[in-house]
């Protein structure tokens, strides 16, 4: 199997593990001592979450979108393959600031009981959630408009592309903004996301997909 498909794969797997081995929240203003009490007695699952939903997931969604940009700019869609690759790749690499700083935060300000770090870095990580988000939808919508005019991607996909880029802003505006009533949308677009990016990966691995008319 190619690598963007074992690399589509593994990202939704990624999240997966991550999200079951420790709580998740869409809270975006606790307290630091709501943030303290949250890792208490999973310290460890929460550090293995943001290294694979963080970190690994990142590197994993920076290989499918620079399949996704290679694949638009030989078929001819130089605008929105470069924009696929700015966004996308600029929202992994976010991402992966977000790991770094989660590992501090659960390497030591939370067993230092640092309540006043503790909420401000879980501030800077929501803000940086948001942004990423954004980055997100500006992608997707790239790749949507990219798969339309050259038939790299389905059609449904093209659909799914789109949904996802209405979801994500909802959430996205909710994490930068630390709105809580909308980054409840992110268990919306984390779907969206993961259907996104696994089914992008798989698709491009197959022979002959840039050749493909648009809408088939």
């Amino acid at each position: 199997m190619a690598v963007p498909a074992l690399a589509g794969i593994a990202y939704t797997a990624s999240w997966v593990a991550g999200l079951s081995v420790a709580p998740s929240s869409t809270s975006v203003r606790p307290t630091g001592s709501a943030v303290l009490a949250s890792y208490a007695g999973h310290l460890g699952g929460a550090t293995a979450q943001f290294v694979l939903t963080e970190g690994t997931a990142s590197v994993l969604l920076g290989v499918v979108v620079v399949a996704l940009g290679r694949a638009g700019l030989r078929a001819g869609a130089a605008r929105s393959a470069w924009l696929t690759l700015g966004a996308g790749l600029t929202a992994a690499a976010i991402g992966i600031v977000q790991s770094g700083i989660g590992l501090y935060l659960t390497g030591s300000v939370v067993p230092a009981g640092r309540a006043g770090d503790a909420a401000a870095l879980t501030d800077i990580i929501s803000r940086l959630d948001g942004v990423k988000m954004l980055l997100l939808a500006a992608t997707a919508i790239a790749t949507a408009a990219m798969a339309r005019r050259t038939g790299l991607l389905p059609r449904w996909l093209q659909w799914t592309a789109l949904a996802l880029a209405v979801a994500i802003i909802a959430s996205g505006i909710g994490y930068a903004l630390l709105i809580s009533s909308l980054a409840l949308a992110a268990w919306v677009s984390l779907q969206l996301l993961l259907v996104w990016v696994t089914s992008a990966g798989i698709l491009l691995a197959r022979p002959g997909r840039a050749g493909r008319r648009p809408g088939r």
